[in-house]
């Protein structure tokens, strides 16, 4: 019987982590600028504990990226404000169409030339348009 498994043929499991790696690189690249939680900490005048229990709250979303796997946070979340208030519910609304954080990132990043705004939903959430990008994420729930 012949041995599938030689050096040359990754495993399932190698198969799957390349994939994941390819898709976390678009996602970085498609989002731009990231921020650490050590950055968020700063930038907010928080304990680092406190950013990560934000992140846990599931009111910023983060992922692992770069070579390190870094957690990181997309900048645009941050303003001189704090947090975008406009976050949490627009992360409901598109988990309750069971979206993963990654789908959901991904989502607010990719261009649309039909919002009322040039960009993604993320631009169009910074320029005010809350309820546009709300209605717009229910209906990508069906």
């Amino acid at each position: 019987m012949a041995n599938d498994n030689t050096p040359d043929s990754p495993t399932d499991d190698e198969l799957a982590e390349r994939a994941e790696s390819d898709e976390l690189a678009e996602l970085e690249a498609l989002v731009g600028d990231w921020l650490t939680v050590p950055d968020i900490a700063e930038r907010l005048g928080l304990r680092l504990s406190d950013v990560r229990q934000l992140i846990t709250d599931r009111q910023i979303l983060s992922v692992r990226i770069g070579p390190r796997h870094v957690i990181s946070v997309p900048a645009k979340f941050v303003n001189e404000d704090g947090l975008l208030p406009e976050l949490p519910g627009t992360f409901t609304v598109l988990r309750d169409s069971r979206m993963t954080d990654t789908e959901i990132l991904r989502w607010l990043f990719t261009p649309d030339d039909t919002l009322p705004v040039p960009g993604a939903p993320m631009d169009a959430l910074l320029a005010g348009f809350k309820t546009e990008v709300r209605r717009r994420a229910m209906e990508a729930a069906f």
